[in-house]
């Protein structure tokens, strides 16, 4: 099920950048941000009460609340430079570049979990980044 999650991320994420190219044109990328991330807080508020899962607010731990805020604050900075990196650039080289975060996540997982890759999915890395520096030249 995971699988189908996301394969529609990526669907969503790509949908993203092309939607955010058009919208942010004539707009200041700070502003087109704070739109877009007013919209995803009520979309993701109104699938809280869809889903029937506010009743485990009140249990979520201090730790995971500061991990869940500092995940926050990663995001914003994301969406900032990605939108200001949209305006200034074309998306087809813009997504890609962006894309590159897997190898933040992958380091990460390696320090923070101990997950290590199998020489299938390091060299999946390796072509994906490749791929994107391919594409950059």
């Amino acid at each position: 099920m995971w699988l189908l999650y996301a394969v529609g991320s990526a669907l969503f994420a790509g949908l993203t950048s092309i939607l955010a190219k058009c919208g942010i044109r004539k707009t200041d990328s700070t502003v087109a941000t704070a739109i877009r991330t007013i919209i995803v807080l009520v979309f993701a508020w109104v699938m809280v009460f869809v889903v029937g899962s506010q009743g485990t607010i009140a249990s979520i731990p201090a730790r995971s609340l500061v991990f869940l805020g500092l995940s926050g604050l990663a995001t914003g900075a994301s969406w900032l430079c990605y939108y200001k990196a949209l305006q200034l650039g074309p998306a087809s080289l813009v997504a890609p570049i962006d894309k590159l975060s897997i190898l933040v996540t992958v380091l990460f997982s390696y320090i923070v979990f101990h997950e290590r890759l199998s020489r299938k999915a390091l060299t999946g890395l390796a072509v994906l980044v490749a791929g994107t520096l391919v594409m950059l030249v």
